[in-house]
Parts: structure tokens; sequence; C-alpha cells
């Protein structure tokens, strides 16, 4: 990944980021790009629900650097291939030293797969469900430290109810809250991030 486009690395270095971006270059990267942008490609939406479930009980950082295993393993979370893993794939993916080697949480990604192309079929769209959570715009919050940030919501809270409701799993209150915030259906930069009024802008 790359530093936020029009930074030089000096730049780069100086500006104010939230917080828990840190100083290792990967998760700057992800905040500075990614982290809080809206996003409505059903394709990436499946693989950042995937991920955070993933992430359950370890850093984010663990997940960020297997990413890329992850879209290898996981035929770049294409719902519709993924849906058709029988036991002996699943088999190959608990020996796959690059992700995360938990029978749950990769049995997970296959019963997501499922209920995903059930919504997709319901909706038209996995982007038009899921939207609809935050009223089809980002909810704009206005956080001046990492520790005004929520672990969940009412909002993150009715989705993580629907999913399951649905036949999803992994899909926790805190984990919805957390795929909320990356994919940008809520802005959680601090007021002080670069950023926060660069997202309020998409």
């Amino acid at each position: 990944m790359r530093k936020h486009e029009g930074l030089s690395e000096m730049e780069s270095d100086a500006v104010i980021r939230c917080a828990w971006s840190g100083s290792d270059p990967l998760y700057q990267a992800y905040h500075d790009n990614e982290w809080g942008l809206p996003v409505h490609a059903d394709r990436r939406l499946f693989e950042m629900l995937i991920l955070e479930g993933a992430q359950a009980g370890l850093s984010w950082s663990t997940i960020l650097r297997k990413r890329e295993n992850y879209r290898r393993a996981f035929d770049a979370f294409d719902p519709r291939k993924i849906a058709t893993y029988n036991s002996a794939r699943l088999a190959r993916l608990m020996k796959d030293e690059g992700i995360v080697r938990n029978r749950l949480k990769i049995e997970s990604t296959v019963i997501n797969a499922k209920a995903f192309l059930a919504v997709q079929k319901e909706f038209g769209s996995f982007d038009v469900y899921v939207w609809r959570f935050v009223g089809g715009q980002p909810l704009v919050s206005h956080r001046r430290s990492i520790k005004d940030l929520p672990s969940q919501t009412p909002e993150s809270d009715a989705l993580s109810k629907d999913l399951k409701k649905r036949g999803f799993t992994f899909v926790g209150s805190t984990i919805c809250y957390a795929f909320m915030q990356a994919v940008g259906m809520v802005n959680d930069h601090t007021v002080d991030c670069f950023r926060y009024a660069g997202v309020k802008k998409h």
C-alpha cells in the first residue's frame, strides 16, 4: 500500500493521525488510504466483513499482514466460489500458515459467503442492504480522542442482530462496529486527524 497521495515522506511523518495508527508504516498506510473511506463494492464489503471476523481475539496488524495471504487462500474473496468449498478445501485451509488457522473462523467464511449471496439476491446488492443501517450516508462523529471511540453503537447492535438472523457468524456488535468504521459507514477519525475532513468529503 502507498502513503496518502500528495504527502511526501517528511509530510507523512509530520501529519497528525488517529493515535491508533502508531508508527508502523503498514498501519499508517491503511489509516491514510482505506480506513473510514466509504466502500460500496460488494466484494470489498465481503472481504472486510470476513477480515474483521478473523481479527476476533487478535490484533488488526496481524490480519493486515496476512491480508494478501487471505486473498490468495480465499479466491480473492469471491463469495460464489467460497460458498462451494467442501470439507477437503477446508482441511487444506487449516494447514495454510498464511492465514489464521482457526477452524470456526474458516468455516464461518463459507457460512457467511452463503448468507452474503442470499442478501445479494434479496436486496440486489449487499451494499444496498448494509448501508440502510446508517440511512445511506456515513455517520460523522466528532471524536477528540481515541478514548472517545466506542466499541459498539445502536447501529452496530442492529446490524449484528440482523446479520445473525440471516445466518452470519462472527458478527457480534463489536465486530460489526469495527467493520462499519473500516468501510466508512461511520467517520471515526478524530477531529485533529488530517483524514477527518478528507473522509467527510467523500
